[in-house]
């Protein structure tokens, strides 16, 4: 796996192991300062939601990939977890569809998975 864009298919694919829905890759490359690929996801639970992240923190982890931040995992409602170029939103449903970052991000590629 090389470069930004393997790792968003592999936090993708991660989060495909725990059934994860909605799986879209953002390239927001030349739009945003703060990564290249926002990689976004949904569970019907928190404790979806939470398996989810820990899914892809231990996967990544055992590509050699460290994170540089992670937010929300207590709540299990938004996790974020940001491996620099690339950060995987994890969201509960409800909380996607409120935050809708799709939209707030409408210029950028997206990518199903």
């Amino acid at each position: 796996m090389k470069g930004s864009t393997g790792m968003a298919y592999f936090i993708g694919k991660a989060a495909s192991n725990k059934k994860a829905r909605d799986i879209k890759i953002l390239n927001v490359k030349g739009l945003s300062e703060i990564a290249d690929y926002f990689v976004i996801c949904s569970g019907t639970s928190t404790i979806q939601v939470k398996a989810i992240a820990d899914e892809i923190e231990e996967k990544m982890a055992e590509s050699g990939y460290v994170i540089n931040h992670k937010e929300g995992y207590n709540s299990g409602k938004w996790i974020l977890l940001d491996y620099g170029t690339v950060i995987a939103h994890i969201f509960h449903e409800e909380d996607r569809e409120f935050y809708d970052l799709e939209r707030l991000w409408i210029d950028a590629e997206a990518i199903s998975i």
